[in-house]
């Protein structure tokens, strides 16, 4: 799920300049290693206990170079998950739909943004994810105190935020290639830490 840019507010130098030295090494990835990163993703991903545990997971699609989840998200639902997908609205907010398989999966255009792959069922709407036990995030870098660099669009700054205000509480994991856990990204006052990042070859979590 790629974040897009934001129509408003002030952006941040440093966020920037990281975002792209991040984005470019995506792009530099072979599909080989893209397709053997998803791989491992599931594996590493499967072993944590809050998606072991969870009866509801919030994930998202992924494209273009973003870690791959599309066997992550068939993983989860064959272990008897309901898995949740976002569905991007004009506002960049998140409203939510069942995954139902890659059949249930369409293509969905947004002017002026990235195409997307989303779910195709009825849509339950945005606070649907605040009953998710787990919730996957997309993400370009975490560093070591959990705080995360998103793309800048501010989608799940809004879930986090609509999380915070229901008093939910569902673990936050982000999905990133091993080498975008980093000493530290740049924080904004709305910026929330999260639990642990999943990587190709492993957990790191945080306090």
């Amino acid at each position: 799920m790629v974040e897009n840019p934001p129509e408003n507010g002030p952006r941040s130098p440093e966020k920037a300049s990281l975002r792209r030295e991040l984005l470019a090494a995506r792009r530099a990835l072979t599909d080989d290693a893209r397709r053997t990163a998803a791989r491992a993703l599931v594996r590493t991903a499967l072993a944590l206990p809050e998606l072991a545990d969870a009866a509801t997971v919030a994930a998202y699609v992924s494209v273009g170079g973003e870690p791959g989840t599309r066997d992550l998200l068939d993983a989860l639902r064959a272990a008897g998950k309901r898995v949740l997908l976002p569905l991007l609205l004009p506002d960049n907010d998140l409203d939510w739909a069942v995954y139902e398989g890659p059949d249930g999966l369409a293509e969905a255009a947004h002017p002026g943004k990235m195409r997307l792959w989303e779910p195709v069922g009825p849509a339950l709407g945005p606070d649907a994810v605040t009953g998710a036990d787990a919730v996957l995030l997309p993400g370009l870098a975490v560093d070591g105190r959990g705080m995360r660099l998103g793309r800048g669009g501010g989608s799940y700054d809004r879930v986090l935020a609509r999380l915070e205000r229901a008093g939910a509480h569902p673990a936050l994991v982000v999905l990133l290639y091993d080498e975008e856990v980093v000493a530290r990204v740049p924080e904004e006052p709305h910026d929330h830490p999260v639990r642990a990042v999943a990587t190709p070859s492993g957990v790191v979590r945080f306090g």
